[in-house]
């Protein structure tokens, strides 16, 4: 059973992630950790889904039946996890969230002791003993052996720390009016509470989970409200987060939402011009616009590219010793201040952005042009291995004759594939996206 996807093990609760799943992989996590492990804790998050419950127990009893002390701090956002498990010195981390996706699904992320996500040699390690029956059943303890666990409700105070102390302070958001769109999941306290804290006027939506309301219609994803609430109340800037808050959406004020790449690139060449870059260049994805090339090569800055998936990204930048990069999707990582993507302490670099140049940010986030560029996402019956496909071959050949830059790839989390094109000339461009989709309809859903 092949158990991680691009980022943790995730899929629909009681289905796939099953309370037994859960708690399995959770002792075969454990049974890794424990070959490392200083403090004999693992410390628990989760957004706000009503499935979290189901899954936070399973991974309580999985740990502790292994010998493993517990601790639970309920619902905080991704990056928190990560922050408070090396700020806490725990063995390792663990974040219950299914990010983006609906409330249906969920998911498990883990953190090591240093608060980075696994390597892909470390899940396939974890896979290794998730199978291994034997190995499961012998690490099971008895009497005095077994763990325990406690709720701490107080840590949130850590994280705003951490997040305001992200910010300059010789500045303050003082005059400024912020929409923030929590997508009724895991940051709906933090958010608001650092925006006010630093003197913002702040506007908070979709503050009320239920747990069935996560991403509903809101945050990073749908932000139609987003920027309707930003004309309506004359706002500086709106910001949009996903469930789990590690991803960023920002809407300047005209309501207008700043393509991911924009704001990538205008915050890579801040971050230069105060002296703060470090590695000369910043890391993006396979996805990236080329116009975020050129403004990079302008700059005198170079662009690493990785594959999709902010852990990638980070490998990258550590490989290169830059502190700066992420995905045109709103994963934004900014090592300096957090180990994976974080919506907030992103957010708080944009306003700094603003308020140092002085300038709007219709202007100030969108410092290049785009190269029209086209993503669709096909829903599939099955991933047929791409190479297997008769007739694909030829057809990336003509988009290669015609000057399209390409990449298609299955989702890692959900049963699509993704194809993405992009051309100066945008009618070829679209012409060719739909013989695309056709072609892959046809191939993947007979």
């Amino acid at each position: 059973m092949k158990l991680f996807g691009t980022d943790g093990v995730r899929g629909e609760a009681g289905s796939f992630l099953s309370a037994q799943v859960a708690m399995k992989v959770a002792m075969a996590a454990g049974i890794y950790f424990k070959k490392h492990a200083k403090t004999n804790k693992i410390l628990i998050g989760k957004d706000t889904r009503k499935s979290g419950y189901m899954i936070e127990n399973a991974i309580v009893s999985g740990l502790t039946a292994i010998g493993y002390d517990v601790i639970e701090i309920g619902p905080m956002p991704t990056p928190a996890i990560a922050f408070i498990t090396e700020n806490m010195r725990c063995d390792a981390g663990i974040m219950i969230s299914a990010s983006h996706n609906s409330y249906e699904d969920n998911g498990i992320k883990f953190f090591d002791c240093h608060g980075d996500k696994l390597s892909h040699e470390v899940e396939k390690e974890i896979e290794n003993i998730y199978a291994d029956d034997e190995q499961i059943a012998e690490a099971q303890l008895v009497g005095k052996g077994i763990g325990k666990a406690k709720r701490i409700d107080d840590v949130i105070g850590r994280y705003i720390v951490q997040l305001k102390n992200s910010f300059p302070r010789d500045i303050s958001l003082q005059g400024m009016r912020i929409v923030l769109d929590t997508a009724n999941g895991a940051a709906y306290k933090v958010g608001p509470t650092v925006l006010e804290e630093l003197g913002a006027d702040v506007v908070v939506l979709h503050d009320k989970p239920n747990g069935y309301n996560i991403n509903e219609d809101c945050g990073a994803l749908h932000a139609n409200a987003l920027c309707n609430r930003v004309i309506e109340y004359r706002a500086d800037l709106g910001i949009a987060l996903d469930g789990d808050a590690d991803r960023l959406v920002v809407v300047d004020e005209k309501g207008e939402i700043v393509d991911g790449d924009q704001l990538i690139g205008a915050l890579g060449s801040y971050l230069n011009d105060i002296g703060s870059l470090k590695g000369g260049g910043i890391v993006a994805t396979v996805m990236s616009n080329q116009g975020l090339d050129d403004y990079m090569n302008e700059k005198g800055l170079k662009l690493l590219r990785s594959d999709v998936g902010d852990k990638n990204v980070l490998e990258i930048m550590k490989r290169e010793n830059i502190n700066f990069g992420g995905e045109q999707s709103g994963h934004v990582i900014i090592s300096d201040y957090a180990k994976t993507g974080d919506g907030l302490v992103s957010a708080l670099q944009v306003l700094a952005l603003l308020i140092k140049t002085k300038q709007k940010a219709s202007k100030a986030l969108r410092p290049f042009k785009l190269y029209p560029q086209k993503l669709v996402n096909i829903n599939i019956k099955t991933k047929k291995a791409l190479e297997t496909i008769e007739g694909l071959d030829a057809k990336l050949k003509e988009l290669d004759e015609k000057e399209i830059r390409h990449l298609v790839r299955y989702s890692g989390t959900e049963n699509k594939l993704r194809v993405l094109l992009e051309c100066k000339d945008a009618k070829k461009m679209n012409l060719h996206m739909d013989s695309m989709v056709e072609f892959f309809q046809k191939a993947l859903n007979a």
